[in-house]
């Protein structure tokens, strides 16, 4: 049974497969009582689980309908499974594949029906009478909200102009960098049960008003004491040889291509800069060497035969800088490499081998395809190759081994090559992040919008030109991983 404590006096006659904690009651209640809920838990909490019992919930007491959940592409099985075992009496329409399967899948009957942020993106048309759109949903749910931060990205649109009674947005990041994440976040979480104009929010007194009143969120720290710690290690290391030569060349030429470009230097010519150091401080493009690997595999070795297994974290995918780099690298461990050009299918695949065969010790993975909503508790040791510029995403990665489940100790290492590219952004970003947490909790900052034009310029010595009309806010740096 779900039940409260004796204290909150609420009796649910439904046999659920575990028993939830304290604060998780206290979620499922919220989702229930509330129109509009920013459950913003910590990663690792069970808000997946929350949210499908409250589902669970309303459907048998027929408060509710129909329900449409819009979830990352690589979650969509890991949320069937939550369904599928915590709501076994919901009837679930996955909506993905080619056009003409998510045709019939629309049209299938169903009490909830899940799909992806692309998905959608790509099913709701101007056609009022497109899938998404010809209904109005009892619940419009989505997970990991961050993706819809930027307020002028066509998926943030259109999430918010489904109509809806009820919405949920759930994140455990809902402030990545600015107060314009928050606001967008929250213009969804607004029910849209009839047409009318969209709420508009903006960094001031009624965001934070709005705020305060629609978000539940609960740490680690304050509601799970059981759980092992986290053990955050800062890993320093020297580059040498031919892997100093090279990077201390390329920043040489870099530094006077950019003088050289006077005042027509652009702050995406610096970023471009800092992308090329920080590959090199992985490896050495012309010799391969590599102090990050030398380091991580006699690490490795050594965890292995102690019994453990380790989540490798890199923002690069290739052969030359990233996972597959890695993955080559520490072959004799079986690794297994995780990243955006899989299919959902075999994403999925990959992550059962790992959790299924102990012969594979390393899960290699790019930040971005598996920084989120994975469950990974196997592994009890996390790397971060190398370091992404904004805490949230890399705490996003090491919970996908800290999280419920976990039975030992989480070791975390970072890696950060001495007097390179990376220790300087590295000392910028931890003086701002010491004064963001005396302010708002669990904010999170990037080389893109941390850092000034005056910072980002001075990182080479370098004062920006006048009349520079571009800023870091405004720029973007592509990674080799597709977006999927």
């Amino acid at each position: 049974m779900l039940e409260r404590s004796a204290k909150a006096r609420t009796y649910i006659p439904l046999e659920w497969p575990g028993a939830l904690f304290e604060y998780q009651l206290d979620g499922v209640e919220a989702l229930l009582s509330r129109d509009a809920l920013l459950l913003a838990d910590d990663m690792g909490l069970g808000k997946t689980v929350q949210a499908a019992a409250a589902l669970r919930i309303l459907t048998l007491q027929r408060k509710i309908e129909v329900t449409l959940l819009i979830v990352p592409a690589g979650l969509v099985a890991q949320w069937r499974r939550a369904l599928r075992l915590w709501a076994p009496e919901l009837r679930v329409s996955t909506v993905r594949g080619p056009e003409a399967d998510r045709s019939w899948q629309w049209a299938t009957t169903a009490d909830v029906y899940l799909t992806s942020y692309e998905t959608l993106r790509a099913d709701f048309t101007e056609n009022a009478h497109s899938p998404p759109r010809r209904r109005t949903w009892d619940v419009v749910i989505l997970d990991e909200a961050q993706k819809i931060k930027n307020p002028e990205a066509e998926v943030s649109r259109k999430c918010k102009q489904l109509l809806r009674r009820r919405a949920w947005a759930l994140t455990g990041t809902p402030l990545e960098n600015r107060l314009e994440d928050l606001a967008s976040i929250l213009e969804f979480v607004v029910p849209l049960a009839v047409n009318g104009e969209q709420m508009r929010l903006f960094p001031g007194r009624a965001l934070l008003e709005r705020h305060r009143a629609t978000q539940l969120r609960r740490r680690k720290l304050e509601v799970m004491p059981q759980l092992p710690p986290k053990l955050v290690s800062d890993i320093r290391l020297n580059l040498t040889g031919a892997q100093r030569r090279s990077y201390e060349r390329a920043e040489r030429e870099g530094i006077f291509h950019l003088r050289e470009l006077g005042a027509s230097v652009q702050i995406q010519h610096v970023l471009e800069l800092i992308l090329r150091l920080k590959q090199i401080c992985n490896f050495c493009p012309e010799s391969g060497q590599s102090a990050k690997i030398s380091d991580l595999r006699e690490r490795v070795s050594t965890l292995v035969v102690e019994g453990h297994r380790a989540l490798v974290f890199s923002q690069f995918t290739d052969g030359i800088h990233g996972v597959r780099a890695i993955a080559s690298e520490l072959a004799a461990q079986a690794p297994l490499a995780y990243t955006g050009s899989l299919t959902s299918e075999q994403r999925d695949a990959l992550i059962r081998e790992f959790k299924e065969y102990q012969e594979h010790k390393v899960l290699i993975l790019s930040l971005r395809a598996g920084g989120q909503g994975l469950n990974l508790q196997e592994a009890s040791y996390v790397f971060h190759f190398d370091r992404w510029w904004n805490p949230a995403v890399e705490h996003q990665a090491e919970d996908r081994s800290h999280r419920l489940g976990q039975s030992v100790p989480v070791n975390v290492y970072r890696y950060t090559c001495e007097g390179t590219i990376e220790e300087r952004i590295d000392a910028i970003l931890r003086g701002k992040q010491r004064l963001f947490d005396e302010i708002v909790d669990d904010v999170s900052l990037d080389l893109l919008s941390a850092l000034t034009r005056e910072e980002l310029f001075g990182l080479f010595g370098l004062a920006p030109p006048d009349g520079t009309r571009d800023s870091a806010r405004s720029v973007r740096v592509h990674t080799s991983e597709p977006a999927r």
